[in-house]
């Protein structure tokens, strides 16, 4: 019998097939679906960043889902002189020495200043001696180096190196996502050449200059300028001034090499 026929006797079996698979199969198609999650797309999960501020000479504040941590608290002595001091209250504080512009006791949380191996809650501290001034350690002694992971990205402040690194301080420095890096010269850091000649020899992802001079310095501070260090990088080293705050992630970080010159007076 045709389905003509059968719709005109009042019976359609094609309807009430229909409904019963509509009413009970597409149900239990629909839950199969969902438990399994075919179709239905992962909720997204947000990329680890890593906010960082500059309070000028070598201080960084770098804030993520790990907390929040303070680099070099000074006093407003030297060339710090005319900043305001990073009178703040974190996690943990790592200072390059003890030296009052770049390790005051002006901010509250846990202080390291100390070479070592650290472990701290969510944090892996690494920190090696270098010397802190161009004879050997001699006239200021000892700063620290600085290793740890954030956000997901391996980070790095050299502010207590006064020269180029080691051999074996290169392979400790290698495959860096960020360098902060000490770039002004003077006593106790290293100048615009040395600092641009570490950069092509680690090859990090973005470098942070820092303890370097405005136009205009304090009375009796021996900095230079951001500028030698900017002059003195490869041509494919691209170079960004900001204001005095960035945002970091892995995504947000090319392959190459760049810079964030973080500017307090930026607006």
């Amino acid at each position: 019998m045709s389905e003509q026929s059968w719709t005109v006797m009042g019976y359609d079996p094609f309807s009430q097939f229909s409904s019963r698979f509509s009413g009970g199969c597409w149900a239990a198609i629909v839950s199969l679906v969902m438990s399994c999650g075919w179709g239905v797309a992962a909720p997204a999960t947000a990329e680890p960043t890593v906010r960082v501020t500059s309070y000028g000479h070598s201080a960084l504040l770098f804030e993520s889902d790990e907390g929040r941590l303070l680099i070099n608290p000074f006093q407003a002595v030297a060339c710090a002189a005319d900043l305001k001091e990073p009178r703040l209250t974190v996690d943990l504080i790592l200072a390059s020495s003890r030296l009052p512009d770049e390790g005051a006791s002006v901010a509250h949380g846990r202080f390291f200043s100390t070479p070592g191996s650290y472990r701290l809650d969510d944090w892996r501290i690494e920190g090696f001696a270098v010397p802190h001034d161009q004879v050997g350690g001699r006239r200021l002694g000892q700063g620290v180096v600085w290793i740890w992971q954030q956000a997901g990205l391996r980070m790095a402040h050299m502010g207590g190196a006064a020269v180029p690194p080691t051999a074996a301080e290169r392979i400790l420095l290698s495959g860096m996502d960020v360098l902060v890096l000490a770039v002004g010269g003077g006593s106790k850091v290293m100048d615009g050449i040395q600092a641009a000649q570490v950069v092509d020899a680690l090859k990090p992802r973005l470098v942070i200059p820092v303890q370097y001079t405005t136009a205009t310095p304090p009375a009796g501070c021996d900095l230079a300028t951001v500028e030698p260090f900017l002059e003195a990088l490869p041509a494919t080293v691209a170079v960004e001034r900001l204001g005095p705050t960035t945002e970091l992630s892995d995504s947000l970080l090319g392959d190459g090499t760049a810079v964030h010159v973080l500017e307090l007076d930026s607006p």
